[in-house]
């Protein structure tokens, strides 16, 4: 199957990746994770797959019947491999937009767009990285953790659900050299008064000298909290709902820190990943 994507020129701040591609992939496959989260493999050209872990894509999901999205669906990227040409979805059925998506079956097309958006940064000096986040936030930072292995960082990962069976990218941390630990809210390991100790130990040994979380608003000024006590600096992907992923409809605007000052960005266009330090969870 021959795939053609279009090369789109989208206006952006200065600095910023100005590009994105709209291509028709191709379904690899789409298989149930556990009793909440589907997998969605695709096949896509290269010029969908130069991506940045924490960017994400806008997916023109199928309609489910009797059924009618409105809108594209904005979804983090598990993980991408230019050298296989592939991309992947971890996703939960939630609404239209992804009971469309649970319907697609291996050699069904897939529209999609992007990468959009600005992703993770590892500066040299970040050596030890921990990684917090809560069901499928972890997705968001999966690729994350494939960069840190590339590059030699150590990685944490704590990740947390509301039972252990639900605890996502397990294998794939341990698989990337991560030292893992998984909390849950069954016996209260999960709560922010639990996960400081874990993380205050961590700290305690040395192994801590950057956080990268996403979505959870509790998770997020547990880690602004510990890393203004430590000085840690750290990065989160901002969830949002947006209508358009490219920055021109204004829908996804948040308010930030800056300095002393309370500013706004759109999380589609100078996000979805933010330092930590300046987040409003």
């Amino acid at each position: 199957m021959t795939i053609h994507p279009t090369i789109l020129s989208v206006p952006a701040p200065e600095g910023l990746q100005p590009r994105c591609a709209e291509a028709r992939t191709r379904v690899v496959s789409n298989t149930p994770v556990n009793g909440e989260y589907h997998l969605l493999t695709l096949d896509a050209p290269a010029e969908v797959l130069a991506c940045q872990p924490g960017q994400f894509f806008q997916l023109l999901c199928p309609e489910p019947e009797g059924e009618h999205p409105y809108l594209r669906r904005p979804m983090s990227i598990y993980g991408y491999d230019a050298e296989a040409g592939q991309l992947q979805f971890l996703y939960k059925v939630t609404g239209a937009g992804t009971r469309g998506l649970a319907t697609l079956k291996s050699g069904d097309g897939l529209n999609v767009l992007g990468p959009l958006g600005q992703g993770f940064t590892m500066p040299a000096e970040r050596k030890n990285l921990l990684l917090l986040a809560r069901g499928v936030g972890l997705a968001t930072l999966a690729p994350l953790a494939r960069m840190a292995q590339q590059q030699g960082r150590r990685l944490t990962a704590i990740c947390s659900a509301r039972r252990p069976e639900l605890a996502m990218s397990v294998d794939l941390f341990l698989s990337y050299g991560a030292e893992v630990i998984v909390v849950h809210d069954g016996d209260g390991s999960a709560t922010p008064e639990a996960l400081r100790s874990v993380i205050e130990a961590q700290i305690a040994q040395g192994r801590v000298d950057a956080f990268y979380t996403c979505g959870s608003a509790r998770l997020l000024r547990l880690l602004q909290e510990l890393g203004a006590k430590h000085n840690i600096p750290g990065e989160v992907a901002m969830e949002q709902q947006m209508a358009c992923g490219l920055g021109m409809c204004q829908a996804c605007v948040r308010s930030f820190r800056e300095g002393d000052q309370v500013v706004h960005r759109r999380v589609c266009r100078e996000g979805p990943v933010f330092p930590i330090s300046e987040a409003i969870a």
